[in-house]
């Protein structure tokens, strides 16, 4: 079966479910997932029943696709993303933001857990670029047209307006929300300091294991996308040593400005039919 077969087949498999026409898609990262919870009139889908679905082992990752209304908008969120380190090929890894295009998504807000280079743990930080160090690209092989052009433009992968809503929307909650560039890795170790100092002279901001790939797939499939990483950690060189248990930790601790911002620019976010985004500033939460 080829890859667009598996798309079509797992796209009339959502429909069946009762996904239509979500207008947001939504990736969380470790520990970030909690906020699919607040999704209203949920449709809860484990992965492992969705046909050429990925699997998610990684503890903070739970692994249930969720679609309904977040903010007055239809989204349809990842609890739990699949990383080229667990053995996954990157056509599973980016599998999901195919499928989010395909049911009608118009944009994607990816987020991600990530050591600071530039910033320090407990950071929110808007992703302005990338820097792909993982010796990989999930469109090497053949080019799916109905999707996008063979050479796509990354110049804007991480759309300027959606950051720019984000923006005014921290200002107005009083939540602090740093931008920068994010470096990805494949993992599964963690950095070491030298690269980390060669990382900084490229200029990145944070590094991660995720994300590069599924922004290259968005962008081919003319997505608009917001990243937010959550600084969990300073990288390796800057602190004493690093695990998994304190991502998870920070994230824990500073989920409530995360899932308040993303709740607010999902009622901020408007997307009309003429495919320019628009938007009303909000000054409260629901």
């Amino acid at each position: 079966m080829s890859l667009l077969e598996k798309i079509r087949v797992t796209q009339t498999f959502l429909e069946s479910k009762g996904i239509e026409k979500p207008e947001f898609g939504l990736i969380l990262g470790s520990g970030l997932g909690e906020l699919a919870d607040e999704i209203q009139d949920a449709i809860v889908i484990d992965y492992a029943d969705i046909p050429n679905w990925g699997k998610s082992t990684v503890v903070g990752h739970a692994g249930k696709l969720v679609y309904g209304t977040l903010s007055g908008r239809k989204v349809l969120a990842l609890q739990g993303r699949f990383h080229f380190y667990e053995g996954n090929p990157l056509e599973v890894v980016t599998f999901p933001v195919r499928v989010m295009k395909a049911l009608g998504c118009e944009g994607v807000i990816v987020t991600n857990a990530a050591g600071g280079i530039g910033f320090g743990p407990g950071t929110l930080m808007a992703i302005t670029d990338h820097i792909n160090m993982t010796g990989q690209n999930p469109l090497i092989g053949k080019n799916l047209d109905d999707f996008g052009p063979r050479f796509p433009d990354m110049s804007k992968a991480y759309t300027p307006a959606y950051r720019e809503i984000a923006h005014k929307v921290a200002d107005k909650l009083g939540i602090k929300l740093e931008e920068g560039v994010y470096l990805g890795v494949t993992g599964p170790t963690y950095e070491t300091p030298a690269e980390i100092r060669a990382f900084k002279s490229l200029g990145a901001d944070a590094v991660g294991m995720s994300t590069v790939p599924e922004v290259i797939v968005a962008a081919h499939s003319d997505l608009k996308v917001l990243g937010i990483s959550c600084i969990s950690n300073f990288a390796a060189g800057l602190q004493e040593e690093l695990n998994h248990e304190e991502v998870v930790e920070v994230t824990e601790r500073i989920k409530g400005d995360f899932k308040g911002l993303l709740k607010a620019i999902f009622e901020t976010l408007r997307n009309d039919f003429s495919g320019k985004e628009t938007f009303k500033v909000v000054t409260k939460i629901p």
